[in-house]
């Protein structure tokens, strides 16, 4: 029997469940054996809030270790990854997406409508908490750290101190806690992060063999999807904890499949929100990121971003906010 494949991934409870469903996918495969490798980062030692910790926080070490030949390949979270690519890294697979929408925990079973005035709402992502804002709803909303467990304590716990949280919904779902959820949020009102919901299996570049057994992972329309929200996000030149939001959907047009992209940019208090859409094939996924970018940009979402020369939510970059 072949050596296992080690698997790098962060310690966390939904890092590990990710990473396991990965190995399981690969091994049923390919009858290829893989353990997991626990890889500490510097985001897991620290509580500092999300948009303060700094570029690439989740995945450098996971990645040096990937450099040093002590883990054969490794799994993130697609949206803690920089826009930029590893030199010497390739991404070899997209698994298929979770649903990117976010979700609503609240207590009583409440939907975002039916919370009073003053409601306190906590998440951690500088995204989610601009669009609360937007939505006018006089919500108290609050910036919050910890893994899901941690965070669905502060709702739902002896000790709650909140009245409701929102995060990835795919999270609860892997983790097998969707039945926490009390709304899963109409992109219409909260658009998720660019590449929510996705994973990335990255191994060396050259390693061919590698390269070619983990491609059996990949799932072409929600590599296509993730492309052009990412391709978004890096014309933006913002990071994942910018209040920037991008959803591609494909579906059947009339000439064939299309990519379906909505992207936002939206100000920390709320008040200013900008939202475009884009349609093209899956081959322009990309172009049709950078073209919509582009357009946002005319309207001004350099300004809502920093990028004037003050320093803004743009420069605070990826940070998981699973």
């Amino acid at each position: 029997m072949s050596s296992p494949l080690r698997l790098g991934t962060r310690g966390s409870a939904l890092a590990m469940a990710q990473s396991g469903h990965v190995a399981e996918a690969l091994t049923a495969a390919t009858g290829r054996p893989v353990e997991l490798v626990e890889v500490v980062t510097a985001g897991d030692r620290s509580s500092a809030p999300v948009h303060r910790l700094g570029v690439g926080v989740f995945v450098s070490a996971l990645r040096d270790a990937l450099t040093a030949g002590t883990i054969d390949f490794a799994v993130h979270s697609y949206k803690d990854l920089p826009t930029a690519a590893a030199a010497g890294l390739h991404i070899a697979a997209v698994p298929p997406r979770q649903d990117p929408r976010d979700a609503l925990v609240a207590k009583g079973g409440r939907t975002l409508a039916e919370l009073p005035p003053g409601a306190v709402v906590g998440t951690g992502a500088l995204r989610r908490i601009a669009q609360l804002h937007a939505l006018g709803l006089q919500l108290e909303v609050t910036p919050i750290r910890g893994n899901v467990d941690t965070r669905l304590r502060r709702v739902l716990g002896p000790d709650a101190d909140l009245d409701a949280i929102v995060l990835a919904r795919a999270g609860l779902a892997r983790l097998g806690r969707t039945d926490e959820i009390t709304e899963t949020l109409d992109p219409m009102l909260m658009l998720p992060a660019p590449a929510q919901g996705a994973l990335a299996v990255e191994c060396r570049a050259d390693d061919t063999n590698l390269v070619e057994l983990l491609a059996v992972l990949d799932h072409a329309p929600s590599r296509a999807a993730v492309v052009a929200e990412r391709a978004l996000m890096a014309t933006l030149e913002a990071g994942c904890s910018a209040p920037v939001a991008a959803y591609a959907e494909l579906a059947e047009g009339d000439a064939g499949e299309e990519i379906y992209l909505r992207g936002a940019v939206i100000s920390p208090d709320g008040t200013r929100d900008l939202r475009l859409s884009r349609t093209g094939t899956p081959a322009d996924a990309a172009e049709i990121g950078k073209a919509l970018a582009a357009e946002l940009l005319d309207l001004g979402a350099d300004s809502i971003l920093g990028h004037d020369g003050s320093t803004g939510p743009g420069t605070q970059q990826f940070g998981s906010t699973e």
